[in-house]
């Protein structure tokens, strides 16, 4: 399998997944300005959508959506348990979970990316994001995941989420800084800022 990645950009979370996941993997750097890869292929001729992550299969497929991404991954090593079984309830919280961090969270920084929005704007996104993550600190409790006492993909996603949340000098409170310093100290997590040069900005 090959990772089409941008550094520090949401194609992290699979690439965190594949590295918990233990499988075989190599990456390709995607410059998303100039839609082209590091060995200077097109890059919108591999995915059209333009933007990471892609996972390229062996057998040559492309798969263009995150939170998919990372449940293929989960079910491609199942012994590491980063998802619940297929069809189960837990299964469906976990989806649950992936699309509420794409949607309510991911998405809604987009405009902190974008130089052409205006700080005005910038607050009512923030309050807005705030809001959100009061939300994630209180269904995280006292659990060490958000599915509980194992780590899922779905952390893999929200970590990669609250670095941008950092990186804007957003406030999570102790309960998100605590969840994060913890997602932050795993070894796959580490190895995954660490080839993608962004370790010392962890």
């Amino acid at each position: 399998m090959k990772l089409y990645y941008a550094p520090g950009a949401c194609s992290l979370s699979p690439h965190i997944a594949l590295r918990e996941a233990g499988l075989p993997f190599t990456m390709e750097k995607v410059d998303l300005r100039a839609k082209a890869t590091e060995t200077g292929a097109d890059y919108k001729a591999i995915n059209p959508r333009g933007y990471v992550p892609a996972l390229q299969l062996e057998d040559g497929r492309v798969v263009a959506e995150g939170p998919i991404i990372v449940q293929m991954i989960a079910d491609l090593a199942p012994e590491k348990a980063l998802a619940p079984g297929l069809g189960t309830a837990e299964r469906y919280e976990l989806m649950d979970w992936l699309a509420f961090i794409s949607t309510e969270l991911h998405k809604g920084f987009s405009p902190f990316f974008n130089p052409a929005v205006n700080d005005e704007a910038k607050a009512s996104f923030k309050d807005r994001l705030m809001l959100r993550l009061a939300y994630i600190s209180d269904a995280l409790g006292d659990k060490p995941y958000l599915m509980g006492d194992e780590f899922s993909v779905a952390d893999g996603y929200l970590f990669t989420v609250l670095r941008w949340a950092r990186g804007f000098k957003f406030e999570l409170g102790s309960n998100l800084d605590a969840y994060f310093d913890r997602v932050s100290a795993r070894p796959a997590v580490k190895a995954a800022l660490e080839a993608e040069g962004l370790l010392a900005a962890a």
